[in-house]
């Protein structure tokens, strides 16, 4: 699914309420939104059932260059990493 089935998922949700497929955009933009803000400022954002949202760091590593095989060091990073809650864990064990 991407962001345009999920708008759209959105709108036929009756009890969302929305009328326009503009006004269900807006609300997941605004969730969107209120997740990143959450990890800018807390470094984590909790969704009871559903999961969370947080940074973790990467420590340094060795790769290497695929086009030349030779051996490079890559920095220690920071990213978004994100564990299910126990309802969606449940939810995905009955599907296909």
């Amino acid at each position: 699914m991407n962001k345009g089935e999920l708008v759209e998922t959105i709108l036929k949700n009756k009890e969302a309420g929305f009328c326009s497929k503009a006004s269900a955009e807006k609300a997941l933009n605004a969730v969107i939104d209120g997740i990143e803000t959450g990890i800018k400022k807390d470094g984590c954002v909790q969704l009871i059932g559903f999961g969370t949202f947080a940074v973790k760091n990467r420590a340094a590593r060795n790769g290497r260059n695929p086009k030349t095989g030779q051996t490079i060091k890559i920095k220690a990073s920071k990213t978004v990493g994100f564990k299910c809650g126990a309802a969606l864990k449940e939810m995905a064990k009955k599907t296909k």
